[in-house]
């Protein structure tokens, strides 16, 4: 039986959310390029303080943050928050490895350093890169000082006292569930936003979460109106963007929105629509094979696609 070590699973993660990544695969080589000549010119005290990772991960919301085993995972805890309860949750169930998807510890603390994937993904759509930069940048700096304060290592600091390997897939997820929908919206082709959000629950985790009156929902428009162009945005990059962003999108020709972050107002009901579950199970498909055990829980719906 041959297992996977923690590396191995972050670095597997890493390349399949590469692979997925909305702004395809020769700008991804780029950003990480601009990434080593940005630490080549760098002092010898900046290279200290540099996060290596960076030069080979795209996504600075996903690290692994305690790596104690050094051996074979065989069991690992999966979920979307994964913290105390989780942990203490993982040591009873005797798993290796705990995988959250939501940041927690550096990841947390760097979240805003992979938003501008979202200016990218938008210019792909015809919104002027320029435009989306300068829009979404004071976004990220206020994402920014949202995390500054937060107790980056409370989770971080348990496990490593529990002896539990735990890292976190965010971005990787997140394009893997955007690349997905994607391939979707262009083999249905919904004409209306109504047909649009049938075809959503066609997906059995959307279909899931139905049952917890959290399925897909119109937040403007109605069933009848056309969609038009297309757009899965801010379903990665981080977290929501601007909100001054939809009157450029509109600018540039997008009719519908299919989108996981949504406006403040609308937050607490949007994270309970388990539309993380997507990316992750595509993620927890590729680990399976690999003969391991996964155990899912923290809002995590788990269908399995495949052998």
């Amino acid at each position: 039986m041959n297992h996977m070590t923690t590396k191995q699973i972050y670095d597997l993660a890493v390349a399949m959310g590469m692979k997925a990544d909305l702004r395809g695969a020769e700008k991804v080589k780029k950003y990480l390029a601009r990434a080593k000549e940005k630490y080549d010119k760098m002092n010898p005290t900046e290279k200290t303080e540099f996060d290596l990772e960076k030069l080979a991960n795209p996504y600075s919301d996903s690290r692994i943050l305690v790596d104690l085993k050094k051996g074979q995972i065989k069991k690992a805890l999966v979920g979307i928050d994964m913290e105390g309860a989780e942990l203490l949750l993982a040591e009873k169930l005797g798993v290796d490895l705990v995988i959250a998807h939501h940041p927690e510890g550096k990841a947390l603390a760097d979240l805003h350093s992979v938003m501008d994937l979202q200016a990218q993904v938008l210019a792909d759509y015809g919104v002027p890169i320029n435009i989306a930069e300068s829009v979404i940048k004071p976004r990220i700096a206020e994402v920014a000082r949202g995390v500054s304060p937060q107790n980056h290592n409370r989770a971080v600091d348990m496990a490593r006292i529990l002896g539990l390997d735990y890292m976190c897939v965010h971005t990787p997820a997140d394009n893997l569930g955007a690349s997905f929908l994607i391939k979707k919206i262009k083999k249905d082709n919904p004409e209306t936003v109504g047909e649009a959000v049938e075809m959503l629950k066609e997906i059995p985790e959307f279909k899931a979460a139905i049952e917890y009156n959290a399925g897909p929902k119109i937040f403007t428009g109605s069933p009848e109106n056309s969609c038009g162009k297309i757009v899965v945005s801010e379903f990665t990059g981080g977290t929501s963007g601007s909100k001054e962003i939809y009157e450029k999108m509109a600018q540039a020709g997008i009719g519908t929105i299919i989108g996981m972050h949504m406006a403040e107002e609308h937050r607490k009901e949007a994270e309970k629509y388990h539309l993380n579950s997507l990316g992750m199970n595509l993620f927890l498909d590729e680990l399976e094979k690999k003969w391991m055990e996964v155990i899912t829980t923290s809002g995590l719906i788990r269908v399995k696609r495949g052998k």
